[in-house]
């Protein structure tokens, strides 16, 4: 039995990282990516493999990366090891880009897109919170919220406005085999 393969997506500030910590706690059986991303680890935010533009490149060139793009200036990457994961029957989860959601969709047929969502001003609250990105950062984000997502993708969309419990609710919904 192969895993299925879960794309979590959504605007800056809509809680992807937190609702995926939540739902492993519940969930432990999940596989949560660690992503490759060309920045400094100690950056700050989520978990993540921190590389060099040069070692981001060589990991690409060797077939390391199932998936790949670049956004905000960095590049990011999905380690080639969630084939193994999902050859295993475990369902794999990654915190994606609405860029790379079509190659993920033509290379992994059954991909299910989880659309993390919330208001505007929610949003900007947890970006100023953060603390990470001055305030034209900030609007830059804000104004690419709205971007739509590409035709012929399942997509299941979690508002996450209200408790955090809520939204894990919804999410390990999601998440449920008779959804597929």
């Amino acid at each position: 039995m192969r895993g299925r393969l879960f794309a979590v997506v959504g605007p800056s500030g809509a809680g992807k990282d937190t609702l995926m910590e939540a739902a492993l706690g519940q969930r432990p059986d999940l596989h949560l990516v660690r992503r490759v991303i060309t920045r400094p680890t100690d950056a700050g935010g989520e978990a993540f493999d921190g590389v060099s533009e040069a070692e981001f490149e060589q990991m690409r060139q060797a077939g390391g990366l199932a998936l790949h793009w670049q956004a905000h200036g960095l590049s990011y990457g999905i380690p080639e090891n969630i084939n193994a994961a999902l050859g295993r029957g475990q369902d794999v989860v990654f915190n994606g880009s609405r860029g790379v959601l079509a190659e993920a969709n033509r290379r992994y047929p059954g991909l299910i897109v989880l659309h993390i969502t919330a208001s505007i001003p929610t949003l900007a609250a947890r970006l100023a919170a953060r603390g990470r990105e001055t305030e034209r950062d900030i609007a830059n984000r804000l104004k690419r919220a709205s971007y739509g997502l590409p035709a012929g993708v399942n997509v299941r969309v979690i508002q996450n406005d209200g408790a955090l419990s809520d939204a894990v609710a919804q999410l390990l919904d999601a998440l449920q085999p008779e959804r597929v």
